[in-house]
């Protein structure tokens, strides 16, 4: 959870009208079209037991989004990309795997109880299509379209980190309040606010409500470190943090939210609360 090229990275009524999902014909900006057919063909997923998790190629309409969560998850992933696409000179189209109950990937092997996560020795973002709904059922988060988005911006945050070298700075703690692995993680927080700001800008989103706003910033709160600790141990212990606090996550996206501005992101610099 932090720097390092084989350590996986992360946690973690329809408000968001979908607009458009994905025409293969038709190019992100800065990207071919033979690159978009790859990224869907990884979006389909991967084998567990001889079993595909998830099929989306079959995504191509906002209606399909609006009837399907997969369909849904393939208009926010390339919203998120196509944002990033035009902020970063280069950037890399980071695929998507869905799975469910386990799956292979360069940073090891992984099962549900990871959870979303990004591996930078593959930079792919692998999701757990089961998390959707222990985040509402088990962690508590009022969940919705927006607290989806906001856990696969996340990801793609970490994504634009690999890119961006922050993983290369090392130094620093694992674990704690003020730990290199907390200011990961609250930058990545950070990129997903600013990438809500932009969403219906890119084409995919086709509006997004105060109330969708509140539903991410709930689930953010819902996967703090302090959260959780005192949901599943009964004790809160700051010591080993390694994503931040409720109030932390859910500021830290605020942050990204208002400002709209990648810039405003330097979780690495100064007090974080």
């Amino acid at each position: 959870m932090g720097g390092g090229r084989g350590i996986v990275v992360g946690s973690g009524g329809l408000g968001v009208v979908v607009a458009l999902v994905i025409v293969i014909a038709n190019a992100i900006s800065g990207t071919s079209a033979s690159r978009i057919q790859s990224t869907l063909q990884d979006l389909a997923g991967t084998s567990t037991g001889g079993t595909t998790t998830a099929n989306v190629a079959h995504c191509r309409t906002g209606a399909d989004a609006q009837a399907s969560e997969d369909c849904r998850i393939v208009a926010f992933v390339n919203s998120i990309q196509e944002y990033w696409s035009g902020q970063i000179k280069g950037y890399e189209l980071s695929p998507t795997v869905f799975f469910t109950s386990r799956t292979s990937t360069a940073c090891g092997p992984a099962t549900t109880a990871v959870g979303p996560f990004y591996c930078p020795a593959d930079a792919k973002v692998y999701i757990d299509l089961g998390f959707y709904q222990e985040l509402t059922t088990k962690l508590g988060a009022t969940g919705g379209p927006l607290a989806e988005a906001y856990v696969l911006a996340h990801e793609y945050g970490h994504h634009v980190q690999d890119l961006l070298g922050v993983f290369d700075r090392g130094g620093g703690s694992s674990q704690g309040p003020n730990s290199t692995s907390v200011r990961i993680e609250l930058q990545a927080d950070c990129y997903a606010g600013v990438w809500v700001d932009h969403a219906v800008s890119t084409g995919f989103i086709a509006s997004i409500t105060p109330s969708d706003i509140a539903a991410a910033l709930d689930a953010a709160g819902a996967v703090g470190d302090d959260r959780l600790q005192q949901e599943f141990q009964g004790q809160v212990n700051p010591e080993t943090w390694t994503h931040g606090s409720s109030a932390e996550r859910e500021s830290w996206f605020n942050t990204g939210y208002r400002s709209g501005d990648p810039r405003a992101c330097d979780s690495f610099s100064g007090p974080l609360t």
